[in-house]
């Protein structure tokens, strides 16, 4: 277990940035921004049209999905000489399907203090603005980009009852789609791109409708998607196929028996035993 409360020593600030209006930025971030010593960003071209909007000088420090292992042991040295770090990328919230992780994993490994600014995000204002029930969510972010393997990523998640979140690019909006038609079935969706821009919109239909359209779409995506609402059932499968069906969903067997063991409503060693019997 990990426990830390944050002192006077040297920090790296994870600090969100707009996501399209650069209004969206929070006084802290500004500041945190002006008062750090360095700044590690995704793009320092991006990173830079942010600063000089509000007239903020800072030395720059590429930190993307190619050199972070490298950047990692560069970020240590610095705080060790009690230099205060900021990481940013280029829209919205640092880490979450962008770069960054592995420098702040290393930075909790060495014992210095990693704190987490609040602000803009993508998917959060995409959620509340689709009109299907915001709570409970999974965020997935990014699916595979190969075809084959995105369809059995969805495979794994058709059965969830809760809305899910997904981004995706422009170039691969209509397979991913199309795709999710194929594997979810015909639900409700709520496509978003372009959040706090100029062009931004809202599109919020059936995915048989969104998907003869979407090539007509350009810009940045948000999909939310609605979850499964159909009563499972398993009556006609056997102990054994019901907890290999969540086998190769990607559970451990433990968990697929635990599982199995609640929606049966029995005792998880029955469903143990007979599993392993049977086997």
């Amino acid at each position: 277990m990990s426990q830390k409360s944050y002192d006077d020593s040297a920090s790296l600030y994870l600090i969100p940035t707009p996501i399209g209006n650069l209004d969206d930025i929070t006084i802290r971030s500004l500041n945190v921004l002006k008062t750090v010593d360095l700044l590690l960003c995704e793009d320092t071209r991006e990173t830079s049209k942010l600063l000089n909007k509000y007239d903020i000088k800072k030395k720059l420090v590429a930190c993307h999905e190619f050199n972070q292992d490298k950047v990692k042991s560069y970020v240590v040295d610095e705080l060790s000489k009690g230099l205060n770090i900021g990481l940013v990328t280029d829209q919205g919230t640092p880490i979450i399907s962008d770069p960054g992780f592995i420098v702040v994993k290393e930075v909790i490994d060495k014992g210095y203090n990693v704190i987490s600014l609040p602000g803009a995000t993508a998917f959060v204002p995409a959620l509340i603005n689709s009109g299907i029930n915001p709570a409970p969510f999974t965020f997935y972010g990014f699916l595979n980009a190969k075809s084959s393997k995105q369809k059995k990523e969805l495979e794994s998640l058709k059965k969830y009852p809760y809305t899910m979140i997904f981004y995706e690019a422009p170039h691969r909006l209509k397979e991913t789609l199309s795709n999710m038609l194929e594997i979810l079935g015909d639900r409700y969706v709520c496509l978003e791109r372009e959040i706090s821009k100029i062009h931004e919109e809202v599109i919020r239909n059936k995915l048989s409708e969104i998907v003869k359209i979407a090539d007509e779409l350009k810009g940045e995506f948000v999909i939310i998607v609605d979850g499964n609402h159909e009563e499972v059932s398993y009556d006609d499968l056997s102990i054994i196929e019901h907890v290999d069906l969540y086998i190769k969903d990607g559970m451990s067997t433990n968990d697929a028996i635990k599982t199995v063991a609640k929606e049966r409503g029995v005792s998880k060693s029955i469903i143990y035993k007979e599993y392993h019997v049977g086997k």
